[in-house]
């Protein structure tokens, strides 16, 4: 495969083969790109990390194995269950005009949580539920996945790790699109110049939705998550034993 060759990993990304954008978040949870990115030994190192379940963000539409895509066999991914939770719901007007073409910024953090807060909960209430490590992942692992990592690493008293880990995840993707055999329809490869000026716009509208949530926990009670699920989760997002 084409990433195995030439995507060039940054310092902490994970060795799973086929991984793009892959990285430990806190606690038991990983984040990374699309599932389909990962060929059957990937998917046996990810197992033999721990990990048990693999969160799908991703609407089903958006689902399926593309042409330059690794051919897995069943059997490689029968060991770790996958969940699609989608963040988002189509048809939504107001997300819909603001989110051109797609959620792509961290500008949109705030509009996700005030139009899709029980989609947002049932995401943690699942991640409180997980035996074993879990990954979560979009398509590019970097703005969904971002809004609950971030989400995570507030709840598990991390906070000043937050602009770093999307810094992170715009690299990760950037350096997919350098060698991607599929052109993307509306992102390319930027050089070093325009990708820190995009870092740091993402960095300031990060700031300003830390800012408004106030905390993941209080956040996520609001949306009517159970007091001790919430435990259970920052519990999982401390647990230092994959560090």
């Amino acid at each position: 495969m084409s990433q195995e060759v030439n995507y060039h990993k940054q310092v902490g990304d994970l060795a799973w083969s086929g991984a793009v954008n892959a990285r430990h978040i806190c606690g038991t949870f990983y984040r990374m790109g699309r599932h389909e990115w990962l060929s059957a030994e990937g998917w046996q190192q990810m197992h033999a990390d721990g990990v048990a379940k693999v969160i799908d963000l991703r609407n089903p539409a958006e689902i399926h194995r593309r042409e330059h895509d690794p051919a897995v066999p069943e059997v490689s991914l029968a060991r770790i269950e996958l969940v699609n939770l989608p963040l988002e719901t189509p048809g939504n007007q107001r997300f819909e005009s603001i989110a051109v073409p797609y959620m792509n910024h961290t500008s949109m953090y705030r509009l996700v949580c005030e139009e899709f807060g029980s989609q947002l909960r049932e995401v943690f209430e699942n991640l409180a539920d997980s035996q074993g490590a879990t990954v979560i992942h979009c398509s590019a692992g970097r703005d969904r996945s971002g809004l609950i990592a971030t989400l995570l690493l507030d709840l598990a008293g991390q906070g000043n790790r937050i602009l770093k880990h999307d810094e992170l995840a715009v690299r990760g993707i950037n350096e997919w699109h350098r060698v991607s055999p599929r052109k993307h329809p509306y992102e390319s490869f930027r050089e070093e110049e325009e990708l820190r000026q995009v870092i740091n716009e993402r960095a300031v509208a990060l700031e300003k939705f830390c800012t408004w949530i106030g905390s993941a926990q209080s956040y996520l009670e609001q949306q009517g998550m159970d007091p001790a699920l919430l435990e259970c989760l920052r519990i999982l997002a401390t647990d230092d034993s994959l560090i």
